[in-house]
């Protein structure tokens, strides 16, 4: 009777510690950082590269493990449940409960999850050649365990999704993105990288009418002129294409280059009077309004051009954008020689700003650190329109989303400029 009591303890033990081996590889191979996993298959290592072929099989890989450890759990308790009774009789289900809990609970559970939580990449890379044979020994088990869950979830209107790979990117774009505000947080990254990281997982939601130039503010050369005028205007300024137009500036008939001109100028020997400027123009190109900024970087890249003209759904002008603008939305204002020196923001003493209309929202976010948000609107002087739903009179004063806008200047319909003041959420003197 002994020697059968050691041997269902002994039993009872090694159950103990296969259910720890379950517990703690599901926290360790589920928990493991999939980037430095992948850094460090592409490095040559063999278990890393085998702990993403695991994570690859998801649904199996846990179906998997969670049999294992049901098994030997159940199987442990068993053989507990059977050991007590011979010992105190009926009384030792109880008993046999009551134990069992205590040690699957700390000795199977949260000890070797809590270990592989501080353990994940190492344990993950030892577990993985162990648990690779007895997946595919569980596998035709798991397989029917699938197929029983799906159908049991169809019946509720739950859908198998099978290689969603737009919901996997999703997924991996809101875990970027809450590492990012993790590591600012914690100051592992300055709020100038934060914003960057940012704006790189926002150029699929961007499109180019937030960040374009608007038609009214681009500088644009009217072919009619007499030669000397264009040369003088194109030399003059601090852009190097300019859009070329004829009759009206809706039609746009090409884009001169300043570099192009020069080279045509040359031979001329200054009788400039002789040189068509339509002739050297290149051919304009046109993009929609609603093109995102991802789209828009990858045809830059492509077409290997650097500026195109953007109009809305009706064909009609409605501004420009060039590489640099995208650029500019990921790293910040890129500033050189040529470009003129103009603050659209203005900090004062007491801690508001004064800014022109044309402001976007996003760099005003990203230069104050402030939230406003820029679903319905690009810039400042839109959100005020868009929420006031009139055009507001100079004087006029909004509150809304925690901040406070005063209207300073107006030009016809059209806000120029404004203070804006972030309202303090304990202070009740705005409201």
């Amino acid at each position: 009777m002994d020697v059968q009591l050691i041997l269902l303890s002994l039993a009872i033990f090694f159950l103990l510690l296969l259910s720890a081996f379950f517990s703690g590889s599901e926290t360790a191979l589920t928990g493991a950082s999939r980037a430095r996993l992948h850094q460090m298959e592409q490095s040559g290592d063999k278990r890393a590269g085998l702990v993403n072929l695991l994570r690859d099989h998801h649904t199996k890989l846990i179906s998997a493990i969670l049999l294992g450890n049901n098994l030997v759990n159940i199987l442990a308790s068993a053989l507990a449940t059977s050991m007590f009774i011979s010992v105190f009789g009926d009384i030792g289900v109880a008993y046999a409960t009551l134990v069992m809990t205590v040690l699957v609970l700390v000795f199977a559970e949260v000890l070797p999850k809590t270990f592989a939580l501080r353990r994940t990449i190492p344990l993950a890379l030892f577990v993985a050649p162990i648990l690779r044979p007895a997946i595919f020994v569980l596998s035709p088990v798991v397989l029917g365990i699938n197929i029983v869950v799906d159908m049991t979830l169809s019946l509720f209107g739950v859908k198998p999704h099978h290689g969603d790979m737009e919901a996997l990117t999703d997924a991996a774009q809101d875990e970027l993105r809450g590492a990012i505000d993790l590591h600012s947080e914690d100051a592992g990254i300055i709020m100038h990288e934060k914003y960057m990281l940012g704006s790189i997982l926002d150029m699929d939601e961007v499109d180019l009418s937030e960040i374009m130039i608007h038609r009214k503010n681009v500088e644009m050369v009217d072919c009619s002129k007499p030669v000397q005028q264009v040369i003088d205007q194109v030399l003059s300024s601090p852009y190097t294409r300019l859009p070329l137009w004829k009759k009206n500036p809706e039609n746009i008939v090409g884009i001169i280059h300043a570099k192009d001109l020069l080279r045509a100028l040359i031979p001329l020997n200054g009788d400039y009077d002789k040189l068509d400027v339509e002739t050297i123009a290149l051919k304009p190109w046109f993009v929609p309004e609603t093109t995102t900024l991802r789209s828009q970087l990858n045809a830059f890249l492509e077409r290997k051009s650097h500026f195109a003209l953007v109009v809305d759904e009706y064909g009609a002008l409605m501004g420009l954008v060039t590489l640099e603008d995208i650029l500019e939305e990921i790293v910040g204002d890129i500033a050189d020689e040529h470009d003129l020196a103009v603050s659209d923001v203005r900090m004062l003493k007491e801690g508001s700003i004064v800014a022109k209309g044309d402001v976007t929202l996003r760099d005003l976010n990203r230069q104050l650190n402030w939230s406003l948000p820029d679903d319905e609107a690009a810039t400042i002087a839109g959100l005020v329109i868009h929420e006031a739903q009139i055009i507001p009179d100079i004087g006029q004063v909004f509150i809304f989303h925690g901040y406070k806008f005063e209207i300073l200047k107006k030009e016809h319909n059209q806000i120029t400029e404004l203070r804006v003041t972030a309202i303090d959420p304990l202070d009740d003197s705005e409201s």
